[in-house]
C-alpha cells in the first residue's frame, strides 16, 4: 500500500535550518506536495503527524540525519541492535552519550560525540579514544564515497558545516526516542522489516534519507552550489518535469517556489528533494534495495533509495 502521508525533514542543528516538506496522497491515487515550511517545535513533529493521520492513514517520515551506528563501533560496544541501543541513550552506563566531549580524554565508547569546539582536535583523536583501527571505520557503509557522491561526515565528529553528529543527537534524543517509547504504532525501517509490510493502517514508519543521494536523479549535471538561488533556479525546469512525468500535483505556492529557486534557502530546497527522492521510491520510479545482511537489518541501517547495493 502507499503510505497516506510522506514527510521529509532537512535536519541541522540550528532550528531554523530544520525544513519540513510534505506530500497527500488522494482519492483518484495522486500524491499533492505542498509547499515546504520549518519544521517549528521538533519534539512535537512525529505527535503532530499522527494526529494528520490517526487510526486509519499511515505515514513515512524521511529524515536528513544517520539512524544506525558503524559496523565496527557497535561491535567494540558490544551493540547487537541499534533499536534496542537506541531506547537506552541517556540512562544508566549511557547516560553520557549525548554529552559532546571536550577534549580527548572525555570521549569513551559511552560518550563518542566529540570535539564540542574547534582547536587542536582530529579524528584520529577519535579512532584512538574508540579504538577503531581506520577512518572508515567511522562511517557505515551507507555513508562511504560512491561514484558521483563523496563520503558522508562520520557520525561521531561534531565540526565543521558538513558535521552530522549534533543533528543526530537531536534527532535520537528529542525525536525518535520518544517517538518509540511513546507510540509502539512507529517502526524504524530498516530495523523492523521489510518497507511495504511496514506501511500498515495507522503506522508511521520512520527512515533515514540523504538528499545529496538525490540530485543524480534529477539533474543530468552535477549540482554545484546548490546554496545559491540563482543555481537552485536554473535546475527548477526538470524539478517541474518530474513532477509532470510522474503525475505528482504540485500546490500552486510550491511550484512558485521551485520556479524562483527556492528563496528561503538551501535548507527549504533539499527538504522538497528529499520529498521527491521518497515519492520516487514509493511509487516505484526507483527500485528499493532493501538490505538482507543482519549487519545493515540490525546496526548500521540504510539510506532510502540507496543506489549501491547493501549486499
Amino acid at each position: 500500500m502507499f503510505p497516506t502521508r510522506i514527510y521529509h525533514a532537512d535536519w541541522g542543528t540550528d532550528p531554523r535550518k530544520r525544513w519540513l516538506a510534505g506530500a497527500k496522497l488522494g482519492p483518484e491515487g495522486r500524491y499533492t506536495a505542498d509547499v515546504p515550511r520549518p519544521v517549528g517545535e521538533h519534539t512535537q513533529l512525529i505527535p503532530s503527524i499522527r494526529g494528520e493521520i490517526g487510526l486509519r492513514g499511515s505515514a513515512l517520515v524521511g529524515f536528513d540525519f544517520p539512524i544506525g551506528v558503524p559496523e565496527h563501533y557497535a561491535r567494540a560496544a558490544g551493540i547487537k541492535e541499534f533499536k534496542s541501543f537506541l531506547l537506552q541513550l541517556g540512562t544508566g552506563e549511557w547516560s553520557d552519550f549525548f554529552n559532546v566531549a571536550s577534549v580527548p580524554r572525555e570521549i569513551s565508547i559511552h560518550r563518542p560525540f566529540y570535539p564540542f569546539r574547534p582547536g587542536g582536535t582530529k579524528q584520529t583523536h577519535l579512532l584512538k579514544a574508540l579504538g577503531l583501527q581506520d577512518r572508515t571505520d567511522l562511517r557505515r557503509k551507507c555513508e562511504r564515497k560512491q561514484s558521483g557522491r563523496r563520503a558522508a561526515c562520520p557520525l561521531f565528529w561534531t565540526l565543521g558545516a558538513n558535521q552530522v553528529g549534533k543533528g543526530a543527537i537531536v534527532g535520537w534524543r528529542d525525536v525518535l526516542g520518544p517517538a518509540l517509547r511513546d507510540d509502539r504504532r512507529v517502526a524504524l525501517w530498516p530495523f523492523d522489516g521489510h518497507h511495504q509490510d511496514l506501511l500498515q493502517p495507522g503506522r508511521i514508519v520512520i527512515a533515514e534519507t540523504y538528499p545529496a543521494e538525490c540530485y543524480g536523479w534529477f539533474f543530468p549535471e552535477p549540482l554545484i552550489g546548490k546554496g545559491k538561488q540563482a543555481v537552485r533556479r536554473k535546475v527548477s525546469a526538470p524539478l517541474l518535469n518530474w513532477a509532470n512525468n510522474t503525475g505528482i500535483e504540485l500546490k500552486a505556492a510550491l511550484q512558485k517556489e521551485i520556479e524562483a529557486g527556492f528563496p528561503e534557502g538551501d535548507d527549504a530546497f533539499d527538504a522538497v528533494l528529499g520529498l521527491f527522492g521518497m515519492i520516487e521510491v514509493v511509487v516505484g520510479k526507483r527500485h528499493l534495495r532493501e538490505p538482507t545482511e543482519d549487519r545493515f537489518r540490525k546496526v548500521e541501517g540504510w539510506i532510502l533509495g540507496q543506489v549501491v547495493s547493501p549486499s
